[in-house]
């Protein structure tokens, strides 16, 4: 696989962060056809002990389109027409979103989207796979 020069952008484990993980007993039942996805946390402070303004916490983060699986719904993937080769993702899965898909929303202080089943991109094994720079470099391959 060919790298792609980065020149001043960090990498991803620079930007995640696991904070806001939430408690399991607290989550909602969903029904229907929705899942429900933690987006990646980003990090307040940079590797070098810069304090990341929320401003570009949260400009960073809505550019962010993974999030970890916390619920699916009692319908989500049941439908064997729409989904021949079973279920998209699982529980704990980190997929990929469309920027503008599903409802965001806080449920007890913590961010969620709300997608259906049909919404979810792809499934990664790690969001520190991806680069959510790609659309910010001027670097073109």
């Amino acid at each position: 696989m060919q790298t792609v020069p980065m020149g001043r952008s960090i990498k991803n484990d620079m930007w995640i962060t696991q904070e806001e993980v939430p408690n399991p007993d607290v989550l909602p039942e969903l029904p229907g056809y929705h899942v429900l996805v933690r987006p990646v946390s980003i990090k307040a402070e940079t590797k070098g002990g810069i304090l990341l303004p929320d401003s570009t916490r949260e400009d960073m983060a809505y550019l962010t389109t993974v999030g970890q699986v916390v619920v699916l719904g009692d319908l989500a993937y049941k439908d064997k027409e729409k989904f021949p080769n079973g279920p998209w993702c699982n529980l704990d899965d980190y997929v990929c979103y469309g920027k503008h898909a599903g409802q965001k929303i806080k449920y007890k202080g913590i961010r969620y989207v709300l997608l259906y089943d049909d919404q979810v991109m792809m499934k990664v094994e790690s969001p520190k796979t991806l680069d959510p720079t790609y659309n910010l470099s001027t670097n073109v391959a």
